[in-house]
């Protein structure tokens, strides 16, 4: 694993350079905006026009992968679907400037929707549902799909590799993984082959501008091929009759543009069991950089990994569970 930290010379300078190679005119405001993953900022022009740029973190995607979650932006934008695809210079969406690849995007305003208001998750579902219809349409082919082995196996297999567990709980860490691991995997046995198609991959309330004509889906960074449920589970919160009235709201939306198959219900806490394990992976890959280091100080304390064993046990309690079933 490279350690050398990913944005140390991502300078002021280097990203108004990088913009005004665009043939752009910065007039030197910038507000760098919440991200991990990649550095992103809003940023004024000359003009007083403002966009975001998204620098894209070295090594995490090729650049076709990069270029198809663009294209199926693009696509779902061509469909009048709230998206925010990136913005397109001399014909090209990704744009390289010394070490760094970048994109730009228009400044789409909004705040965080209110899933407890009456319509929000019908509105959001009908969305959905075209989205999947769009996703559908086409295959992947530089970005991995959403299964056990890429969100599962082989993050516990780089934590156990690694010296992130500490010694007194590495056997019980490593135990309740594979159980919770094994858990999944019968989960998946039981619904059987589903259909696989594009997502968003990451679906939750921070990837959603709300604004008085409706929802904006935004970052498409994490979209993969997958089962249509996982952008959908983490709309979902509180005890089982909350989840189950949000369902009912969520997929009579969904259903007015695509079909949705019920067995996949039966998936939700296996996926909801792989991100609890890819989460943790996701975080000490990042270690070296001295963003995650600052924003998460307790990873790899006794307690952190205390409390995902604990979170693991309930996973695979909740998995021997009856699912949602197909009445919601």
């Amino acid at each position: 694993m490279d350690n050398t930290p990913p944005y140390a010379d991502l300078t002021p300078e280097l990203l108004f350079n990088a913009i005004e190679s665009l043939g752009l005119r910065c007039d030197g405001r910038l507000l760098q905006l919440n991200s991990f993953e990649n550095r992103v900022y809003q940023v004024w022009l000359e003009d007083d026009t403002q966009h975001v740029v998204k620098f894209y973190r070295p090594g995490r995607w090729s650049d076709e992968a990069i270029l198809e979650e663009h294209a199926f932006s693009i696509q779902l934008a061509d469909a009048e679907i709230p998206v925010v695809p990136p913005l397109s210079f001399n014909g090209q969406t990704l744009h390289h400037w010394e070490n760094h690849r970048f994109s730009l995007f228009t400044k789409q305003g909004g705040r965080p929707p209110e899933l407890d208001r009456e319509g929000t998750l019908e509105w959001l579902g009908r969305f959905l549902g075209r989205i999947h219809v769009v996703g559908a349409s086409a295959a992947y082919q530089a970005r991995p799909t959403l299964d056990i082995q890429t969100f599962g196996t082989e993050p516990r297999d780089f934590i156990v590799a690694g010296d992130w567990l500490p010694a007194e709980l590495r056997t019980a860490w490593i135990s309740v993984a594979d159980q919770a691991l094994e858990g999944v995997s019968h989960a998946f046995q039981r619904v059987g082959k589903t259909q696989v198609l594009r997502l968003h991959g990451d679906c939750h309330t921070g990837n959603v501008l709300w604004t008085d004509h409706g929802p904006h889906f935004v970052d498409f960074d994490d979209s993969r091929m997958g089962p249509a449920i996982q952008d959908l589970w983490m709309l979902l919160s509180g005890d089982e009759i909350d989840v189950r009235a949000q369902l009912k709201a969520l997929l009579t939306g969904y259903e007015m543009f695509n079909e949705f198959d019920d067995r996949e219900l039966q998936l939700i806490e296996a996926l909801r069991t792989l991100r609890v394990i890819h989460y943790s992976a996701w975080i000490a890959r990042r270690w070296h950089d001295p963003a995650f280091i600052a924003a998460f100080p307790w990873f790899g304390s006794v307690r952190y990994w205390q409390d995902r064993i604990l979170e693991l046990r309930e996973q695979i309690a909740l998995m021997q569970e009856p699912s949602l079933g197909m009445h919601v």
